[in-house]
């Protein structure tokens, strides 16, 4: 979409829009900043707190299966991935201190459910994989960050654009096999994380778990960076009086074969320490992640998603209202807040089924 080039209003000459609250704030105008913020960052810092869970929980299942290996696939092989989450965390505190992300210069089946299910259960859970579908198309709030580590020369609305194609399409169809093969193996059954419910072949089970891993811990900086960049931004200028000491770079020099030095400030080792521990206790607090993730996807879907950008760029393409193209944005806005709304009544009744059995700091496997 046009909302999501280099510039407003023209994609090319325009002003250019460095973050999603830029793009509304420039064409939506001030009064949509706050809700969209609020939805944005709330959406971001969810998934920091879905990313610690799975990443527990892959490791967990890796640990798991060589006790199956070792012990027999009978024996009784419960891991706790507490340990695991602190680990986690730990290690994103030392990643979060890493230069700021537009430093980086890149390029570019329901029918098969048990009968022992009662109907509701079934139509939750349906809603509620509306809803984890939904969490799992993110981009739109990260997009024009992203966009701004492109290199030129090659425009970066264009090159975004291609990217944004190929990733959808390929998204769609990764989670659409995805899912299909999940129902067909396990039907009603089916785990919030398919990698829990196989156990061979142990080797190909654990380098998936282990490509997962890999995978979030260098995706939480992504949605990470944002937030500290947030955050940093508008606490700077209220320590002003503080600068001397909140603000000063420091650095620290290793002497190993070779010269290594490290730089810092104490507000970003502070805030970005503070926010990762944070983020980790509530990961331990709410292990039940899938309800949760589906239940923030399912809010912020159709604003972020759909509401906004399409209001953007009814905007920035000068749609007036009656047009046949303003027509057929209504109805697909209609439609996808239609989806939030039920995926939304999904998720919630799927948080209260696992509050019933939930225990606080304990996730087992």
């Amino acid at each position: 979409m046009e909302c999501c080039s280099t510039g407003t209003p023209d994609p090319v000459k325009g002003r250019r829009n460095y973050t999603y609250m830029d793009a509304v704030r420039a064409l939506l105008g001030p009064k949509h900043v706050l809700i969209s913020g609020i939805m944005q960052y709330s959406m971001l810092w969810g998934i920091m707190i879905g990313f610690t869970i799975t990443t527990a929980i892959s490791t967990a299942t890796i640990k798991r299966s060589a006790c199956f290996h070792e012990k027999g696939a009978n024996a009784k092989c419960k891991v706790s991935g507490n340990s695991y989450m602190l680990a986690f965390g730990a290690l994103e505190i030392l990643l979060s201190q890493f230069p700021n992300l537009e430093k980086a210069k890149g390029t570019i089946k329901v029918a098969m459910a048990g009968e022992d299910l009662a109907t509701s259960t079934k139509i939750w859970q349906v809603f509620q994989a509306l809803g984890n579908i939904a969490f799992s198309y993110t981009y739109s709030m990260l997009l024009l960050e992203i966009q701004d580590t492109l290199k030129s020369p090659q425009a970066e609305n264009k090159a975004m654009k291609r990217v944004t194609l190929y990733a959808i399409g390929g998204t769609a169809l990764f989670y659409t096999s995805l899912g299909c093969m999940g129902y067909a193996a396990f039907g009603a059954d089916v785990p919030g994380n398919y990698l829990t419910g196989f156990y061979k072949p142990l080797w190909l089970v654990d380098i998936a778990n282990l490509a997962v891993i890999i995978h979030l811990i260098v995706g939480y900086q992504v949605f990470a960076q944002t937030i500290f960049a947030m955050n940093e931004k508008s606490l700077a200028t209220r320590w002003q009086a503080h600068g001397s000491f909140f603000n000063k770079i420091y650095t620290v020099r290793l002497q190993c074969k070779q010269d290594y030095s490290f730089q810092f400030t104490p507000s970003r080792l502070l805030l970005r320490t503070g926010f990762v521990i944070f983020t980790t206790l509530v990961a331990m607090m709410f292990p039940f992640f899938n309800a949760i993730l589906g239940l923030l996807g399912s809010i912020s879907f159709w604003p972020l998603t759909v509401y906004f950008p399409l209001n953007m760029y009814m905007v920035q393409a000068n749609i007036k209202r009656g047009d046949s193209t303003w027509i057929m944005f209504q109805v697909l806005s209609l439609l996808c807040l239609v989806v939030s709304l039920v995926s939304v009544i999904g998720s919630v009744a799927g948080m209260l089924e696992h509050l019933k059995h939930a225990q606080l700091f304990h996730i087992n496997l």
